[in-house]
């Protein structure tokens, strides 16, 4: 069942193609158990969760895997695929979620996303401010990703 966010929902124009408004993100994780059979991390762009937008039944990354310092969540100038989310536990577990992460400027662009916004229109890019993206991610990674 895909979790909600605890900021509001902000929807946003169809595909976010070209120069389009900017993105939010926030990472939070579900501690595993009892709650759930492992830790993973949840990802909301604008309020929406998007792995589980993405892929029904994927479960996200542990987050000290995603969010340690200059790990798969962080930006560089060359775009690179990086697998956010599996289908499955264990060493089974095929991947489930990938986007496409580089940064342009000042701006974090992940791209290769096929998902329905809050109407149901498909994203397929999102654009993030860098230092709202990097704040988020080192402030999760404080929270979740440390001492794994």
């Amino acid at each position: 069942m895909p979790r909600r966010s605890p900021r509001p929902v902000r929807a946003g124009p169809a595909g976010r193609q070209g120069h389009g408004p900017v993105g939010t993100l926030l990472i939070t994780a579900c501690p595993g158990p009892p709650t759930c059979s492992a830790v993973h991390t949840y990802l909301f762009v604008d309020g929406l969760d998007l792995i589980a937008r993405t892929h029904d039944g994927a479960t996200g990354g542990h987050p000290g895997r995603l969010l340690r310092p200059a790990g798969p969540l962080y930006p560089t100038d060359q775009a690179r695929q990086v697998h956010v989310a599996t289908h499955g536990q264990g060493p089974d577990a095929a991947p489930a979620v990938g986007i496409r992460i580089r940064l342009r400027g000042r701006t974090v662009v992940w791209d290769g996303l096929m998902y329905p916004d809050a109407r149901d229109r498909i994203i397929e890019e999102v654009r993030f401010d860098a230092a709202q993206y990097l704040t988020e991610i080192e402030r999760a990674y404080t929270r979740w990703g440390r001492g794994t």
